[in-house]
């Protein structure tokens, strides 16, 4: 089975309160997120060649702020995701992700700039479409051919190596409007196509040859 978008998934960031979010977040959009974490964890094993686990954001830590996203991630380590380069399926009211993310929790974080910035040309195979960011929270983010072309892409990837809270976030973005349009079947698709494009880029960051 697999998952198709409504209104009423984006509608969630826009339930006023903790609880009231957290409540509406957790009826509607978290069977969503545990199901797609259960065929992409497949995916990912199946594609990359090691078990990937699936996580779905808890929000636990929150106690006054309601979340302004939320998401299931995608990787080798059944006991969490943050330390390591790994991959995301989330939504912000306006839009959808599809990911690669490497946090700022991540120790290996200067090891993963460095391998990216000897590989930049990497960055070329990858569709116009495609977006970046150095901050998590940030709903908006960079298109990936004008970072490219002004530099911000490298200095994202150097920030990441060299500033403690340094973060690298690349993907899709779908918005709400174009989201609630597709099918299941062609929301599958969509994920899938941007995954297979990512995954060159997820073994350079953890050096797999």
């Amino acid at each position: 089975m697999t998952v198709k978008w409504t209104n009423k998934d984006f509608e969630v960031f826009t339930t006023p309160g903790l609880e009231q979010r957290m409540s509406a977040l957790i009826k509607n959009v978290r069977p969503k997120f545990e199901e797609l974490g259960i065929t992409f964890s497949t995916y990912f094993s199946s594609k990359i060649g090691e078990e990937f686990y699936p996580h779905v954001a808890k929000h636990a830590r929150r106690k006054v702020n309601p979340p302004i996203d939320s998401w299931v991630a995608f990787a080798p380590n059944k006991r969490g995701y943050k330390a390591l380069p790994h991959f995301e399926i989330g939504l912000f009211k306006s839009h959808i992700f599809i990911l690669l993310c490497a946090i700022y929790e991540a120790p290996t974080k200067k090891e993963i700039a460095n391998n990216l910035l000897n590989n930049m040309n990497s960055f070329d195979e990858l569709p116009e479409t495609f977006f970046i960011t150095g901050d998590h929270f940030d709903p908006n983010g960079i298109p990936l051919m004008d970072a490219m072309k002004d530099g911000s892409l490298e200095k994202l990837l150097t920030r990441l190596r060299d500033v403690k809270k340094g973060e690298f976030m690349i993907g899709l973005q779908l918005p709400k409007e174009k989201t609630v349009k597709l099918s299941a079947k062609e929301f599958d698709k969509i994920v899938v196509e941007t995954f297979d494009t990512l995954i060159p880029i997820y073994n350079i960051m953890v050096n797999k040859k």
